[in-house]
């Protein structure tokens, strides 16, 4: 016979969902949520709630942000003639952390997802230089070779991040240093 307890169950599957939790790792967080630590599941539950409710995508940029315009969007000291164009919102964390940039932002998640208008919008409001932050590979260049392309009637300048960025890790594995390098040493495309 096979003891389940199935609201435990749930929550290992809940937890299994997340990515880069196994099996083992959504049992043992399971297990401490429910039996040791009720305070902390229910404040981590209120948390995860209060951040699906209030959370969602700047309109300008794409970026995560709890008003209209995240941060980055409605700062006005940021360097408004660099953007720098990203394959998802958690890269403008990573960036971010590093404190090596001052311009704003664009995420494109892929080519069916491009905006092309929204785009277009932010190079005409005085974009000078027009930075690609991607994790490196074909698809990459790829898209950098498409958004070049739809941007090529603007008077730009074209660089993307070093390398220093390892092909095929994604920017949140990337260590600071090698991040701050990367930006900070980027290469005309």
């Amino acid at each position: 016979m096979k003891v389940k307890v199935e609201s435990f169950e749930n929550l290992v599957n809940a937890l299994e969902s997340l990515p880069s939790i196994g099996k083992k790792s959504a049992q043992r967080m399971a297990y401490h949520m429910v039996m040791e630590e009720h305070f902390g599941a229910l404040k981590i539950a209120h948390a995860i709630e209060k951040a699906v409710q209030s959370i969602r995508r700047c309109e300008r940029c794409g970026a995560m942000s709890e008003d209209e315009l995240c941060p980055v969007c409605s700062d006005l000291s940021r360097d408004h003639s660099k953007l720098c164009i990203v394959e998802n919102a958690k890269d403008i964390l990573q960036i971010e952390s590093s404190g090596d940039y001052e311009g704003t932002y664009f995420v494109v998640e892929s080519v069916e997802h491009l905006d092309g208008g929204k785009l277009v919008d932010r190079i005409e409001e005085g974009v000078e230089e027009v930075i690609f932050a991607f994790t490196p590979g074909i698809a990459s260049d790829a898209m950098i070779l498409f958004i070049e392309e739809r941007l090529k009637a603007f008077d730009l300048i074209f660089t993307k991040i070093a390398q220093g960025v390892p092909t095929g890790v994604s920017l949140e594995n990337i260590d600071m240093l090698s991040l701050s390098r990367a930006l900070q040493e980027r290469v005309k495309v």
